[in-house]
């Protein structure tokens, strides 16, 4: 069964309730989102624990110490196999599995696709049709109208990744109805008027420097959430990528002007380098889930340590 990500996103009365989740594609943001909405959709109707897979092979089942229901949830994992998931099917467990485009995916999500109970979502960046879903959804839940033109710039220039254009969103719509204009729209979502996707491109410059510009930029914990997905889209360009010329047709086209800095930054990286980038993701993925309040701290030595493993 294949599922559109924003029916989990939009449609509170969702009750897909499946045995499996497969969740695969190149837009990051869009697949953290949906991690998460899975989660929280089980969680407001069990009591449930969250245990993390490496590998399905050999997999059994243990009692619960606290009772309720267990999602087991994995990335990149081994073992997808008919025979191993025909395994799971005995017990009460959730499993969210988690894969980025790649020739495996394509091989794993054949055995989903002829495996019962189980759901595929497919995460892609947004396109036009998607944008109007989600902005009528949100003017929905804001009790807000806005003037038709401004509807359109919006649809037109939000950002085609989830996660921006949701942060954008969060913004527009918290300033006074009356101050919703074009031109304060331009402000708030231009690549110009914001540094959060420019701090990946200073890695290279003094602590002190960094520590300024963060300090500067980043006040809020919407500001952190946008800039971990910022660094989180970039370094996994260069984990995704196994050679150099593989990386470079990978740079979105807008970012021509600092193709030669990202190239140099490649360069830099090994098997080990990326390995330690991944465990630097994941715990400050943990941080954001549990630490809200503590993020902007968080956040700056979250920068400072890609750029540790950068330069190391």
């Amino acid at each position: 069964m294949k599922v559109d990500p924003l029916n989990i996103l939009l449609s509170e009365n969702l009750n897909l309730r499946k045995k499996f989740y497969f969740i695969s594609g190149n837009e990051v943001s869009l697949i953290e989102k949906i991690c998460s909405s899975l989660i929280e959709k089980y969680k407001k109707k069990d009591d449930i624990t969250k245990i993390e897979l490496d590998t399905i092979e050999n997999f059994k089942y243990e009692n619960s110490l606290f009772g309720g229901k267990t999602v087991f949830f994995s990335r990149n994992c081994k073992g997808i196999k008919n025979k191993n998931l025909d395994n799971l099917k005995n017990g009460d467990g959730v499993f969210i599995f988690v894969q980025e485009n790649s020739q495996k995916s394509k091989v794993q999500k054949e055995v989903f696709k002829s495996t019962d109970n189980a759901c595929i979502i497919d995460c892609y960046e947004l396109n036009k049709a998607s944008k109007i879903k989600i902005l009528n959804e949100f003017l929905k839940k804001k009790k807000t109208k806005i003037p038709e033109d401004i509807y359109w710039f919006l649809v037109d220039k939000l950002d085609n990744r989830y996660a921006f254009l949701e942060n954008s969103l969060n913004k527009i719509l918290e300033i006074d109805i009356h101050n919703i204009t074009i031109e304060n729209i331009r402000k708030l979502i231009s690549p110009e008027s914001s540094t959060k996707e420019n701090l990946f491109f200073h890695m290279l410059r003094k602590n002190s420097d960094i520590v300024r510009i963060y300090k500067d930029k980043i006040i809020s914990n919407t500001d952190v959430n946008e800039l971990y997905y910022s660094c989180k889209y970039f370094c996994q360009l260069l984990i995704d990528s196994e050679t150099a010329d593989d990386y470079k047709k990978k740079i979105p086209r807008y970012l021509f002007t600092e193709k030669d800095y990202l190239i140099e930054i490649y360069k830099k990286y090994n098997f080990k380098k990326k390995k330690k980038i991944l465990g630097l993701l994941s715990n400050m993925e943990r941080v954001l889930r549990k630490n809200r309040n503590l993020s902007v701290a968080y956040g700056l030595r979250f920068v400072l340590s890609i750029k540790k493993i950068t330069i190391s």
